[in-house]
């Protein structure tokens, strides 16, 4: 298990096979992991006491990850979000607390996932 205490997340992505092993990932780890398979789905899912931190693709039909981490902000300023993505764009929006491509290590998602809750928490 990881170093950082039990997290509630909540995992956003279309492709179910990302999704769900983004979320037996964090579970090994520890943590408590819920999905959406898209960001209108995350967001009838997402509630500011629910969710320490959101995960998101960046590319999916619909709503788009960068749509989902305003209005994410704009319930919550907060919340970090997380980008995961395999076309990880030039300049993040604001938005978006930190960009990680996909594929992606363990070791990357555990540390990019400290690194944010450290900074929420200053």
């Amino acid at each position: 298990m990881s170093h950082t205490r039990r997290k509630r997340i909540l995992v956003v992505d279309d492709e179910p096979l990302v999704c769900e092993s983004v979320c037996m990932l964090l579970t090994y780890e520890g943590h408590d992991v819920k999905t959406a398979a898209s960001g209108e789905e995350a967001l009838t899912k997402y509630t500011h006491a629910e969710f320490d931190v959101v995960i998101t693709d960046f590319c999916m039909p619909g709503m788009k990850g960068d749509e989902l981490s305003r209005a994410l902000k704009e319930r919550a300023p907060s919340t970090p979000v997380i980008l995961l993505t395999a076309f990880p764009p030039a300049r993040p929006p604001a938005t978006i607390d930190l960009v990680l491509t996909k594929p992606f290590f363990l070791d990357t998602l555990r540390e990019g996932l400290a690194r944010v809750l450290k900074a929420a928490a200053a």
